[in-house]
């Protein structure tokens, strides 16, 4: 992919230590493996976001963490694609996926919100849903429980074992759809 113009890369999540362990911070997880990467520090955005500004696979890259609560995203995410004048066809979104199990990736673009909070309010502010998106899988809740407090329940110590290397897919996938394109990316990542 030729560069035009930044591209952005979101990672979504709720702020704050209550959360860090969450199902629901799977992108924010993400989004740091990225930042570890690139050997950057994300800094406060008066978008209300933070971000690192960078370079990934000849693209520049703003990659963003919305400072909201998970079904708030969408407003720090508008604010970023204005200030950096993004389309939306060049924003990744990485979230978590409760239809995949545990660790599993799944990249594809636009779709429909399927439930997630996040998504919805990313629909509703972009005026789209055409973005990329790279889905963590983190499973259905057990038994009867309901998914807005699985979501908000963090990951077993068994989950957290692999959770880095599941992580560290997911960047991959990031990184190879902006080198390769979605169909090279989907081939190789989509379980």
């Amino acid at each position: 992919m030729a560069d035009s113009g930044a591209w952005l890369v979101v990672g979504l999540g709720n702020p704050g230590p209550q959360y860090a362990g969450n199902r629901h911070n799977a992108g924010y997880v993400v989004a740091d493996v990225l930042a570890d990467r690139l050997r950057s520090r994300f800094k406060a955005h008066k978008g209300r976001a933070d971000v690192v500004e960078a370079r990934l696979e000849d693209h520049r890259v703003v990659l963003a963490k919305p400072r909201s609560y998970m079904n708030e995203s969408g407003g720090p995410v508008s604010s970023l694609r204005d200030f950096y004048k993004v389309p939306v066809e060049q924003m990744i979104v990485v979230h978590d996926e409760l239809d995949l199990p545990f660790g599993a990736i799944r990249l594809k673009q636009g779709g429909g919100d399927n439930g997630h909070n996040g998504l919805k309010s990313l629909r509703r502010s972009l005026g789209s849903g055409e973005f990329f998106r790279v889905r963590l899988g983190i499973g259905r809740p057990p038994g009867r429980q309901d998914p807005a407090e699985w979501v908000l329940r963090d990951f077993s110590a068994a989950e957290r074992k692999e959770l880095a290397l599941h992580a560290e897919r997911a960047a991959d996938a990031v990184e190879s759809l902006l080198a390769d394109g979605l169909a090279v990316a989907q081939n190789h990542y989509n379980d």
